[in-house]
């Protein structure tokens, strides 16, 4: 995989029709407060919900610390071209230089905007870039395994379960979480690319 480009972290935006996806930068906090109108989209989550302005730089920071630290994380900012405003946030994780392979995850996006293309389109960006620039050879995908309309989604897709992980992450509220792993290879990326498009096109 060539992941020079992910450390010009700064210059990596990836736009669509609806959405474009930038990296987090700590100016972007007000706009994630603003896009974080419930707080059930946290339900799945490690952390608790940053529900103050405080509480997002907080997130943010950390974010980016983590990012820089590792070097195996890139967080996102999704902005919803239609409106310019933030609409919510992913990211690349667990990304592998060595074994060509990648993760997205910590996903979530305001209610104003789901049942639209945004998440698709978002996943089609992030993917692709993924697959035909970086050179990934495995995209793995994982959900709280209670999360039913995730699951659904991903393998909706194409994408493949392998197993679930049980009790393998502490939950801010206490809760055990059994998570549930997914995967699509190089091979499979065309048949997930058309169904992508497909359901784009369908709207």
């Amino acid at each position: 995989m060539n992941v020079a480009e992910l450390q010009l972290r700064d210059g990596l935006e990836l736009a669509g029709g609806r959405a474009r996806i930038e990296v987090m930068t700590q100016a972007h906090a007000p706009g994630m407060l603003e896009a974080l109108d419930d707080v059930s989209l946290w339900r799945y989550l490690p952390t608790p919900p940053p529900v103050t302005i405080e509480l997002m730089e907080e997130h943010v920071a950390g974010a980016l610390k983590a990012a820089a630290a590792s070097g195996t994380m890139l967080p996102f900012v999704v902005i919803d071209r239609s409106t310019g405003r933030c609409c919510g946030s992913t990211r690349y994780l667990d990304i592998q230089p060595a074994n060509d392979g990648i993760e997205i995850g910590w996903t979530w996006y305001s209610r104003r905007v789901q049942r639209t293309s945004i998440n698709t389109e978002c996943k089609l960006l992030l993917m692709t870039h993924a697959f035909e620039r970086l050179g990934c050879i495995r995209m793995q995908l994982k959900c709280d395994w209670r999360n039913e309309p995730s699951k659904a989604a991903i393998q909706r897709i194409g994408a493949k379960y392998e197993g679930t992980l049980r009790h393998n992450m502490k939950l801010y509220d206490g809760h055990l979480r059994d998570t549930s792993h997914f995967s699509i290879l190089r091979e499979e990326w065309a048949g997930v690319k058309a169904r992508l498009e497909a359901r784009l096109r369908a709207g």
